[in-house]
């Protein structure tokens, strides 16, 4: 599944044994981080695109990929993850380096900048999870919708698609496999990702159950009927676990880019994935309506913790990429290599 010039290893350190992927660049380095129900595979042609002077590595977050398999404390948001992260950047004594971030990457580069500004010299955001979590939130400064969350989490899980992803279903005969996902929703249809076969086996690495993907639930008599739980990797984005509404206070403040794809249908305002969006569609029984439970508006947000980033002395670039849907780095790759060089020189 490695594409000619891609290396692997696994590196062990002090929490984990981590996979990374490498090439031959050498030089700054820049560490990309994958999405949820994916792994360092969907990076590969990003790396071997960047320009002389940059040494790429690819993440395998853990339960992801061939790092290890260890539990996610979903209590700590995303922390278990950027802890994770910080700690390979000591072992691999990288110094500062320059961090990409997609969808959950995305908000695990967002908390490793939140806890440790001085390891980051850029920051690129690729269709990131919102600062205030997936899900159960409202308007700009993602109000709770719920206090413990419920709306968001595992429950919003199909388990047809969980079940897939433990089985190994490479097909794309049931709407809930994976590959039929990834063509529906991590793409905007009718585009048709080269090398399809290593993104869905990316997607397959996933590891499943109560401590990593999707994680367990908790009853609630809110609606939808389920809150976040304590464990895995859906309740690690809920936003009574993860919230960063404080980037402004950081020091130093990095340069960020924002890359996204307008057709997003997974981090979008309106996402097909939100349960209060679906509510409004009449796709979930008995949605509470609009005035206390709207679709979660994730671009907005995002733009509203980054304006005030700004505002604080930090500066951003927002890179809106048309005709484009959750992956820019593999539907648009010409546009998505010249926005990352831009905020790569700023560095």
């Amino acid at each position: 599944m490695l594409f000619d010039g891609v290396t692997a290893r696994r590196i062990k350190t002090d929490r984990l044994t981590m996979n990374v992927l490498e090439t031959a660049g050498t030089g700054d380095p820049v560490v990309f981080l994958h999405g949820n129900v994916s792994s360092s595979l969907f990076w590969q042609r990003p790396m071997l695109g960047l320009p002389a002077g940059y040494r790429p590595i690819a993440v395998d977050l853990r339960g992801f990929g061939d790092t290890d398999r260890e539990p996610v404390d979903a209590t700590r948001g995303l922390g278990d993850y950027a802890d994770d992260v910080a700690c390979l950047l000591d072992t691999l004594d990288l110094g500062p380096v320059h961090l990409v971030g997609w969808s959950m990457g995305g908000g695990v580069a967002l908390q490793v900048l939140r806890d440790r500004p001085e390891s980051v010299r850029t920051l690129t955001l690729v269709n990131p999870v919102s600062p205030f979590g997936f899900g159960a939130t409202r308007g700009a400064d993602g109000e709770l919708t719920d206090p413990d969350g419920a709306g968001s989490g595992a429950g919003g899980a199909n388990p047809d698609f969980v079940k897939m992803l433990a089985d190994g279903v490479t097909s794309d005969e049931s709407p809930f496999a994976p590959r039929t996902i990834m063509h529906a929703f991590y793409v905007k249809p009718p585009f048709e990702p080269d090398d399809a076969d290593v993104y869905v086996a990316s997607m397959l690495s996933t590891a499943t159950g109560d401590d990593n993907y999707p994680g367990d639930t908790a009853a609630t008599t809110a609606w939808p009927g389920a809150a976040p739980g304590t464990r895995g990797v859906l309740n690690a984005m809920a936003p009574n676990h993860f919230r960063i509404d404080d980037l402004h206070t950081i020091d130093p403040k990095p340069p960020i880019c924002w890359i996204r794809g307008t057709d997003d249908q997974i981090v979008s305002d309106t996402s097909m994935f939100d349960l209060a969006y679906l509510g409004s569609l009449g796709a979930i029984p008995g949605w509470p309506g609009a005035e206390t439970h709207p679709p979660q508006p994730m671009v907005t947000q995002t733009r509203a913790v980054l304006d005030q980033y700004a505002a604080a002395g930090g500066t951003y670039d927002e890179v809106a990429i048309e005709d484009c849907g959750h992956t820019p780095h593999l539907e648009k790759p010409a546009e998505f290599a010249a926005a990352l060089a831009d905020i790569l020189a700023k560095g």
